[in-house]
């Protein structure tokens, strides 16, 4: 195997490697929107803002509002 050859390889199979593991952080959430907003609907029902809110910072907002089907 030509060294060029191998450096494709080793460079190719690390771009493989991160694509992989971005994946599932960021392009699966992107593409199944319902299912984040009602596991969020979930897991916020017990939770009043202004109980955990510092004084000062911005009120939480639905981090999917500005997305786009």
């Amino acid at each position: 195997m030509s060294r060029n050859s191998r450096i494709v390889l080793i460079f190719g199979g690390f771009i493989t490697a991160v694509a992989a593991a971005f994946y599932p952080i960021y392009f699966y959430p992107m593409k199944h929107i319902d299912e984040y907003k009602k596991e969020q609907a979930v897991n916020r029902a017990d939770v009043v803002q202004e109980d955990v809110q510092p004084v000062g910072l911005k009120v939480w907002s639905d981090p999917f509002a500005g997305s786009k089907k």
